[in-house]
């Protein structure tokens, strides 16, 4: 079953933006192979934003860069699937036309701003690029732009700072100057991967807001990549949770708080420290599994509490026991009971 699809059944199909159907991305390495995305099926719509969770190594990252046209070759390939962003397909365009829409009407805010920023070149320089490649802004122009953009994320004194070189910039700076790139060319899809990792709560706060506004102001989507469930229950609107490769639940942020149907979505939120309790954190047993070898059966089953014979057996497919809610389970009501 498609989520995209079933999403789209009965709404105006020039609310949907993105969609991502049947997305498999494989990694190939001393004669083995890592299917770090195995069949990842999505939708987003303008003015949405999608949270898409789960543990290191599920798969999170690599679908954004997937969608991005940015994984590494070798070892990284696309086998399979498709990519519909504005009506065509990302994966079947040219190099020159995917690069015409990569950074302008989808662009991306990683992980690690330290890292995605050049060193050897100030910031400023980074932003003019953006904005003379894909605006046409040149001189006075790109430089009042990006002044704008710098004071609009929050960036005093923004003539200064865009002299100044990335290792001047604090860490939450970084992930301001980052956003101010992303968002300098308007773009339709925003995909922010972990864009609070290793800054404070008053720093993140204020960069959630900040992505909120601008969502708001220019009705741009935003994918947000992420293992902070409490992030997810504050400005997401859908949710997809990712376990080896795979959407294992996906339902709207609401009901997937409120009725966690499959045990590992269960398992992360009882795993969350909640306020004004002193309940005791119940961790997930085990150890994510090996991405070489996953075998036939549900890839959960060695951690769940509630694996029999046909989950080692067999990898359940989604379905949508109540509608809008899919789920990856031989069992999805059992934690309920």
């Amino acid at each position: 079953m498609t989520i995209g699809r079933v999403r789209a059944k009965g709404r105006n199909s020039e609310m949907s933006l993105l969609n991502v159907e049947d997305l498999k991305t494989y990694f190939y390495t001393n004669n083995k192979v890592v299917k770090a995305v195995d069949g990842v099926s999505f939708s987003v719509e303008k003015g949405e934003t999608l949270a898409i969770v789960g543990e290191s190594g599920s798969g999170k990252s690599v679908s954004s860069l997937s969608i991005m046209r940015l994984i590494p070759r070798p070892p990284g390939k696309i086998v399979g699937g498709r990519v519909v962003f504005g009506g065509q397909d990302l994966l079947t365009l040219s190099e020159e036309a995917i690069r015409r829409i990569r950074g302008n009407e989808i662009s991306m805010v990683f992980q690690d701003p330290m890292s995605s920023l050049n060193p050897s070149y100030t910031v400023g320089n980074q932003i003019l690029e953006t904005l003379r490649l894909h605006r046409n802004l040149r001189g006075r122009d790109s430089r009042r732009e990006a002044e704008k953009m710098f004071e609009l994320v929050g960036i005093s004194d923004a003539a200064r700072r865009l002299k100044q070189y990335p290792h001047e910039y604090s860490g939450g700076m970084r992930q301001r100057a980052m956003i101010a790139m992303a968002l300098s060319c308007n773009p339709r899809l925003l995909i922010a991967d972990e864009p609070t990792t290793a800054l404070d709560v008053t720093v993140q706060k204020q960069i959630l807001r900040l992505m909120k506004r601008f969502q708001q102001e220019l009705d741009t989507a935003i994918i947000l990549i992420t293992h902070d469930l409490a992030v997810v229950a504050e400005i997401c609107d859908n949710v997809q949770v990712m376990y080896a490769g795979r959407c294992i639940e996906y339902s709207d942020v609401f009901h997937l708080f409120d009725r966690p149907m499959h045990p590992y979505t269960q398992g992360l939120l009882n795993s969350q420290p909640k306020l004004n309790q002193s309940v005791p954190l119940e961790p997930i047993e085990g150890s994510p599994p090996d991405l070489f070898d996953l075998g036939e059966g549900c890839p959960f089953s060695p951690r769940c509490p509630y694996s029999t014979e046909v989950c080692e057996r067999q990898n359940p497919p989604l379905t949508e026991p109540v509608p809008a809610h899919f789920v990856s389970c031989h069992y999805p009501r059992l934690q309920e009971e």
